[in-house]
């Protein structure tokens, strides 16, 4: 799969044109196992992409390269971070090769999720650690990307010449500038609850969308003063939205 050439969103958030779009909600998705359900076909996918890449290049055997990907992504929330910090590599050559599969005939999606978003009122930014590449061909798949203001990938998570995804506090404080509205009117929906946190501790509203196949939020159980509303789809934010508008609830379904 090569980077997609042309899309319809933006790399970037706009700064608010009028009051009114400054005082929009402004929904903050993550793609993977938020908006397309990973668990059917695309983790193994990456894994095994990520795995094969880890693997060639730093010619290791593909089960030293498995544990040397997995504690890399535990330690900074991407392999790709430990790959350039402690072994000089590309981060675009490596992304490249981490997600060289075809992306369509493995996406799955709940029905009608354009219609949902299309319901669901504000501005909608795109927000994930993946590659430029792989979240607008996902988006193009999904038939969504034209819902979407921009797409805020890895390629764009960049500081001081270090790469800062999520959870980064200083990549939350970024946008949060960019976007130049109050935290409060930003919520992030997200499967990882890590990614979550540092949303909430910035002042940022949060929907835990929960997936059993999300690594380590999937073993979550109880009461998260981080998180706003818990839902299972685009569908359960739709309908349970306004609770995120009622001061001091918190849904903990």
């Amino acid at each position: 799969m090569r980077p997609a050439a042309a899309s319809l969103a933006a790399s970037y958030p706009r700064r608010p044109a009028s009051r009114a779009q400054a005082q929009e909600t402004v929904w903050l998705f993550d793609l993977d196992n938020t908006l397309h359900d990973c668990s059917k076909g695309i983790f193994k996918a990456i894994d095994g992409a990520m795995g094969r890449a880890v693997a060639s290049t730093l010619a290791l055997e593909v089960e030293a390269a498995d544990v040397l990907r997995k504690s890399y992504w535990q330690r900074y929330g991407a392999t790709v971070i430990g790959m350039v910090r402690h072994h000089g590599v590309d981060a675009r050559h490596f992304l490249a090769l981490s997600h060289d599969f075809q992306v369509a005939p493995l996406v799955h999606a709940e029905t009608g999720l354009g219609r949902k978003l299309k319901r669901l009122k504000g501005r909608k930014i795109l927000l994930t650690n993946a590659p430029l590449f792989y979240a607008r061909e996902v988006l193009k798949t999904l038939g969504i990307l034209h819902h979407f203001e921009c797409v805020w990938a890895i390629d764009h998570m960049t500081m001081q010449g270090r790469m800062r995804p999520k959870p980064s506090l200083a990549l939350m404080r970024q946008v949060l500038n960019r976007l130049a509205v109050p935290a409060r009117q930003v919520v992030l929906v997200e499967d990882t609850l890590r990614n979550l946190k540092s949303a909430r501790q910035i002042g940022m509203r949060t929907v835990h969308v929960f997936h059993p196949e999300t690594p380590f939020s999937s073993t979550h159980r109880g009461r998260s003063q981080y998180v706003d509303l818990r839902v299972n789809s685009v569908g359960q934010l739709l309908a349970g939205r306004r609770a995120l508008h009622k001061p001091g609830n918190r849904d903990h379904a």
